[in-house]
């Protein structure tokens, strides 16, 4: 082998050079990545909607040994708790070797994803076609919801109090629904909207059926006979729809994608693919050196309102009540804390560059993308990491080998959006947005590479301080 020049050297020591894992990681590497993935794939398939993804991950945890949080018990080093929020967010615990006062260890992801909501009188009837009525929940392409097969996902609270799960469209068998679109023959005037608006919002109509009830002497004679196989089944009446939370998402499965399977779509990596990962390098805790927390939260889509949102008071809480049997204030714990915001970034896709500055963008199959800002213009919405914690996060992942890069979501005056990093900042600690990139992001079917899933979760397990990220 030729040796190499003095540019070449130079060029090798001193220029930021990210390579595609696929060219750099060895056989065994990509099949760790490879397999990893297969459970990713399976959490994906159950954990549709925020409830569900809160009922997997407490299985997940009970079986690992960990427990409902006690308020006021006092938890020592070892221990593994989680605190159940609603039923709709999560935080899960490992205590560490170190008091609290040293503050602990956070991965913050969220679990809810942009969806179709029931509104709260949905059903209606409609030349004797019957439907539902929805409110697009977070930020969606409302054309790309149409013409797909949905299922139906929730929880009904009927009015003795007793609650119903909902699951349709995702066995073998079920029925599954859609939003129905106009014939191109028809659809002139349609195509003369902007792409904004070629679908409203109240367009967004679910079919559900068409057969009559068997009775000509009464009107809504399909809502009728709906509403007659829901009380059969469920025992539910029309106006427990008030008090429903029902969501319609894509019925699709995890599928590889590619002829080399080096990709995995979905519905829901945004942001799914972050709690997963950051799930399984929770389980590889057992005595940390510092307490590790990892957030599962809501609303991240809508603004991280509400009370199992980011931006509301229940992890504060939380943590002023863990630190309190030790006799340490919460906001010393906060303040001398640091975390990673577990969100995905955009991934460069080449059939739209223009959105993209190359220099800075994320690519598929890098590794996993840190974000030291995003909210949009003049950094309008975000925590921006200090240079310190940026430093501080990058030694770390070269030391124990993880593959990452750069990444910044869009050119600066080309759009933008958030994460939960600005609200944990907020609280007065140390936090980085470190996540996978994503392609086709928000549309109903997401596309990740599974080098860069498997680099997130060895990412999560160094910030928690587990050896090398490979015991799962």
């Amino acid at each position: 082998m030729a040796e190499k020049t003095a540019a070449e050297k130079l060029k090798e020591a001193l220029l930021y050079q990210p390579k595609n894992g696929g060219a750099t990681l060895s056989d065994d590497q990509l099949k760790a990545a490879f397999d990893f993935c297969e459970g990713y794939k399976a959490f994906m398939d159950r954990a549709k909607t925020e409830r569900e993804a809160v009922e997997v991950l407490v299985r997940t945890l009970e079986g690992e040994g960990f427990s409902a949080y006690e308020p006021g018990r006092k938890y020592l080093p070892g221990d593994k708790l989680y605190y159940n929020n609603r039923g709709k967010a999560l935080i899960g615990v490992v205590m560490g070797k170190k008091g609290l006062e040293e503050g602990v260890r956070m991965v913050a992801s969220h679990i809810d994803s942009p969806r179709l909501d029931l509104k709260p009188r949905p059903l209606y009837e409609e030349a004797q076609l019957a439907l539902f009525k929805t409110h697009y929940y977070g930020g969606i392409k409302k054309y790309q919801w149409t013409s797909i097969p949905l299922s139906l996902h929730g929880v009904i609270y009927k009015k003795d109090g007793s609650q119903v799960s909902v699951c349709v469209g995702e066995a073998e068998g079920d029925p599954v629904f859609c939003v129905t679109d106009l014939l191109p023959h028809l659809a002139d005037a349609q195509r003369k909207r902007t792409l904004e608006e070629g679908i409203k919002g109240e367009e967004l109509n679910i079919l559900v059926g068409s057969l009559p009830f068997r009775d000509d002497k009464e009107s809504e004679l399909v809502k009728l006979n709906i509403m007659r196989l829901l009380h059969e089944k469920y025992g539910i009446v029309e106006a427990d729809f008030i008090s429903a939370e029902l969501e319609a998402v894509p019925a699709y499965k995890s599928r590889d994608i590619g002829f080399d399977r080096s990709m995995l779509g979905a519905y829901g990596h945004d942001d799914r693919v972050c709690a997963y990962t950051s799930l399984m390098a929770a389980l590889c805790c057992n005595e940390p050196e510092y307490t590790t927390i990892t957030v599962f939260a809501d609303k991240e889509e809508t603004g991280s309102n509400s009370n199992t949102g980011m931006d509301t008071a229940f992890l504060r809480y939380f943590i002023a009540d863990l630190a309190q049997p030790h006799g340490v204030e919460g906001r010393r714990v906060i303040a001398r804390s640091k975390c990673l915001s577990a969100d995905v970034n955009a991934g460069f896709d080449p059939t739209y560059p223009d959105v993209l500055e190359k220099n800075n963008a994320a690519y598929m199959g890098y590794g996993v993308a840190l974000a030291k800002y995003t909210g949009s213009g003049g950094k309008y919405g975000t925590s921006d990491a200090t240079a310190e914690f940026v430093s501080e996060v990058t030694r770390l992942l070269d030391e124990k080998e993880v593959k990452w890069q750069i990444g910044e979501l869009g050119k600066v005056d080309q759009g933008g959006g958030g994460t939960v990093a600005v609200f944990l900042a907020a609280l007065d600690m140390d936090v980085l947005d470190v996540g996978v990139p994503v392609l086709s992001m928000h549309a109903p079917f997401e596309i990740v590479s599974k080098i860069d899933v498997y680099m997130a979760y060895k990412a999560f397990c160094a910030f928690y301080g587990e050896r090398d990220g490979d015991a799962v």
